[in-house]
């Protein structure tokens, strides 16, 4: 009965705008209705001798009637015999102004009252559908009510945003920045006006097949009826909203949302700031009703095509469900498609290019009926070849794209010519839409099941399609977006009863219907973005798995992230496996670090060691994701230095977790240790002179147990271990404990590269030396190959000896790792974006990074850059077969290297 009430409430504030606002006595009594509503007719046609009527038919706007004028001229002749001035023209039009908003406030009561009355029965409803003995199905309640409660939210907004806007009533009020934002919402009416047919249908046939349901929908009605009324009143008013009835009102309200607009722009001055907002939301109503119109017309009730004896209809209430820009392969080739999962079918388009100044257009490749699609292919079918992009190709772009935003802001503070900034904005175009292109790697197979018999796909080739290609294959970056399209798909099949065919027109016609539709309507590029759009978070954020709750059964758990950069989705972190349990307790940290993200996603596996059980979808054997969710990375709740809990709810699992975000400034001080006789924060010097060796006995020892149990090791180095362990062996190594090899044999891998990286990027002076770091970061941006070369090996032969063994040390362990990538995914490249802000990064007084106090979380391009040549530096080294070293420091490495 909540929606009662707030009925209620808002009838007694709507009655004190709505009698008698103008106190000079001009316009007294109730406002007239816009037509939404029926039963006011009555009491319009009461007042229409006494007040002036807005006109709500659609050629016409607000005027005073005939018998109101003349009354008028009656109390105020003088004025209405000499001419009017413009002032008091405008006097009236904005004291009309207020009449038709008045008006307005009651259609939208009214309104109201009638989505909350057809609001009542739904909540019984879903609650009685989880039970044995439901009156209706999950499905048919969600087709009957679909959308009701998202418009209900919309106009109670809308409501309760103008009426005290219009209580506290100037002529200076403001009220187009409301009717602006509800034009912008119509796309849930062009959802439920699609889908308006079939709910009708189905609540005629579930109130002829269920004698409960339609004795609820009367009961509701009887709720309804005011009281006072005399049975013969109630009879007519129940007869009046009955439940179709009601599900007209939408319909009819939208049909009419122009009149409105229409009446309340004409009292509207040129000069007042709403004009410009209302005019806006005239054109976007009137777009949705002709774009509506347009469609409506050839929409067919059914077709008949031949297959087998089978009847196909032609769904008349299809409805776009997802879509998004995605890249296919099409012959070994990436192409950039916009995908559109439509109620009944999955279309694949590609975006025409814009010429002249053309409107956006679409054209088909190809269609798969969701009743025809199948992510299981055939046993005969190929195993899938991706072609792989370098990536050194990759990092390549990217700092292409970090030197054209560098350059973008700087012509801009510099005050340049808009010319120069469109000729870096479409080279920053051109990079950013290659990366989207090369960048994407798991796949997502769809197959059409019948497209080898005498049907085929319907596309926009000269001829039909062989039925030799029923096989559609795309690349996404994120696991958890691959499972999103999935999980979509999948739960709509469930709804498709028939196959719809189309023909050439008709799926022109829906291609055409596809610029209006995307809701997807720019290519995911930072050159899309707006100009205060958040650039993302750049640091590292420690994140506490501590556990899940909510399991039905007892599983193998674990759980992955991901987090964005450069506008894609990349694994970063991963818990051990809980075995056989329903509340896995990890209670791990992990540390990863950020380049511009934005989003922290978070996935739960369950894991399948019968490989007979495991999924075998897009030619992969994976394990099953049991759940996902994802938060925000906002960069204000994050300023911070405390821990955040928060819980990810995810398919009815609860994951708890805890979140820290540290910048890059503060993260990565290279501060001496307190602790003289530890090994992290203690010059290399230092430790090697007291354990009188050449490489430092902590990277001895982690390089042997990765070496020994870890090369084969996925995503080695990538993927963060887990904090505590990483704490635990840092301290083993720093108090000199007897037992740290038996430590390491028991960690996990990734705990012991971890520690590793951090010993690195704990060392005081980086293993390059502050004072070498200007020239490495200078020598390898030489473009004469020969140069350069001699450049970087005479740097490098420069280092101090400690610094220079241990590194070959470990430059001789990466390469043995990359001669494994096939199997660890770990490249030259990939290592050296690990290892080479590790090994090079300077000391924090020859950092370049920006130190703006006032933005100390949005550091972006000029500390991409930085780590991109220190990347470009290690990967330098690590590319050479050998390198060659005078005779004075040969004996000397080669005794090291064997140590």
């Amino acid at each position: 009965m909540a929606h009662w009430a707030a009925a209620a409430h808002r009838q007694q504030r709507v009655r004190g705008v709505s009698s008698g606002w103008a106190e000079d006595g001009h316009f007294t009594g109730t406002p007239p209705s816009y037509g939404y509503d029926a039963d006011r007719a009555e009491e319009q046609r009461r007042h229409h001798e006494i007040l002036p009527y807005i006109d709500d038919s659609p050629s016409s706007s607000p005027h005073l009637s005939s018998k109101s004028r003349s009354s008028r001229d009656t109390l105020s002749s003088g004025s209405l015999e000499s001419s009017k001035s413009n002032e008091c023209d405008l006097e009236k039009g904005l004291e009309m102004r207020k009449w038709v908003l008045s008006g307005i406030l009651a259609t939208e009561e009214t309104y109201l009252s009638h989505l909350e009355a057809l609001l009542l029965p739904m909540k019984p409803l879903k609650a009685a559908a989880t039970t044995s003995q439901p009156v209706l199905t999950v499905a048919q309640i969600e087709t009957i009510f679909f959308k009701v409660p998202e418009l209900y939210e919309i106009h109670r907004e809308f409501y309760d945003g103008l009426l005290p806007r219009v209580q506290q009533w100037s002529h200076h009020q403001r009220v187009g920045d409301l009717f602006q934002k509800l034009a912008s919402q119509l796309g849930v009416y062009r959802a439920f006006v699609d889908n308006y047919e079939l709910a009708v249908e189905t609540a005629e046939k579930c109130c002829q097949a269920n004698t409960q349901f339609a004795e609820i929908s009367e009961l509701k009605e009887k709720l309804r009826e005011p009281e006072g009324e005399s049975p013969k009143d109630s009879k007519d008013q129940t007869a009046k909203n009955s439940l179709e009835a009601l599900l007209y009102k939408p319909v009819d309200r939208v049909t009419r949302s122009t009149l409105v607009l229409h009446d309340l722009l004409k009292h509207t001055p040129t000069s007042h700031p709403d004009h410009p907002l209302l005019q806006d939301a005239l054109r976007i109503s009137q777009n949705f009703l002709s774009s509506i119109n347009e469609e409506s017309t050839p929409r067919r009730q059914s077709m008949t095509v031949k297959k087998g004896e089978c009847c196909v209809l032609y769904p008349q209430n299809r409805q776009l469900l997802r879509d998004s820009f995605m890249v296919e392969l099409v012959e070994g080739a990436r192409k950039l498609r916009h995908v559109f999962l439509f109620s009944d079918l999955l279309l694949c388009a590609k975006l025409k290019k814009q010429i002249g100044g053309k409107n956006q257009q679409y054209d088909s490749k190809w269609y798969i009926p969701l009743t025809e699609l199948t992510f299981q292919g055939p046993e005969e079918a190929e195993p899938l070849t991706i072609p792989q992009v370098p990536d050194e190709e990759l990092d390549a772009m990217r700092l292409k794209i970090s030197h054209l935003r560098c350059e973008i802001q700087r012509e801009k503070r510099a005050n340049k010519g808009s010319k120069v900034i469109d000729r870096l904005r479409k080279k920053l175009f051109e990079q950013e839409s290659m990366l989207l292109l090369m960048s994407p790697s798991l796949p997502i197979r769809v197959y059409n099941k019948t497209a080898s018999n005498d049907t085929f796909i319907i596309v926009s080739y000269p001829h039909p399609p062989p039925p030799t290609a029923p096989l559609y294959s795309f690349l996404i970056s994120s696991d958890y977006e691959r499972a999103e399209w999935r999980e979509i798909m999948k739960e709509q099949q469930k709804k498709c009863l028939k196959t719809s065919s189309l023909t050439s027109m008709e799926l022109q016609m829906l291609t055409s219907s596809c610029v209006k539709l995307q809701t997807v309507h720019h290519i995911p590029l930072s050159i899309n973005k707006e100009e205060d759009e958040s650039p993302g978070l750049h640091g590292f954020l420690n994140v506490i798995v501590h556990s899940a709750s909510g399991l039905k059964q007892s599983l193998n758990l674990y759980c992955t992230m991901e987090v964005d950069s450069f506008g894609f989705f990349s694994n970063k972190a991963k818990t051990r496996v809980y075995r056989y349990t329903t509340e896995p307790k990890w209670n791990e940290e992990f540390e990863i670090d950020l380049e511009g993200s934005q989003t922290l996603r978070l996935l739960c596996y369950e894991k399948c060691y019968n490989k007979t059980k495991q999924n075998k979808e897009d030619g992969e054997s994976t394990d099953r994701i049991m759940g996902k969710g994802q938060i925000q990375l906002d960069p204000a709740s994050l300023q911070g230095k405390d821990w955040q809990r928060t819980v990810i709810p995810m398919n009815g699992i609860e994951v708890k977790l805890s979140i820290k975000f540290t910048t890059r400034e503060f993260s990565l001080q290279r501060m001496p240790s307190r602790k003289p006789m530890g090994v992290f924060g203690v010059k290399i010097s230092t430790v090697t002179k007291r354990e009188r060796s050449k490489v430092p006995y902590i990277v001895r020892q982690c390089l042997e147990e990765i070496e020994r149990r870890g090369m084969e090791e996925v995503g080695i180095y990538r993927v963060s271990g887990v904090a505590t362990d990483i704490q635990a062996l840092k301290t083993a190594f720093d108090t000199n404990h007897k037992d740290v090899s038996v430590m390491m044999s028991e960690m996990d891998v990734n705990a012991i590269a971890g520690t590793l990286k951090l010993y690195f990027r704990e060392l005081p002076e980086p293993l390059f030396t502050d004072d070498l770091y200007p020239n490495f970061a200078g020598g390898i941006t030489l473009s004469d190959s020969v140069a350069k070369e001699s450049c970087m090996l005479n740097l490098l032969l420069s280092l101090p000896e400690p610094n220079l063994v241990t590194f070959l040390f470990l430059l001789d362990h990466m390469k043995r790792v990359a001669d494994k990538e096939s199997i660890n995914k770990m490249s030259l490249h990939n290592l050296a974006t690990v290892f080479g802000p590790t090994l090079l990064r300077p000391s924090e007084k020859d950092s370049k990074i920006p130190a703006n106090p006032t933005q100390p979380i949005s550091m972006g391009d000029s500390w991409s850059l930085e780590v991109m040549a220190q990347v470009q530096v290690l990967l330098y080294f690590l590319q050479l077969e050998t390198i060659p070293t005078p005779d004075s420091k040969r004996q000397s490495i080669l005794f090291s290297t064997e140590v």
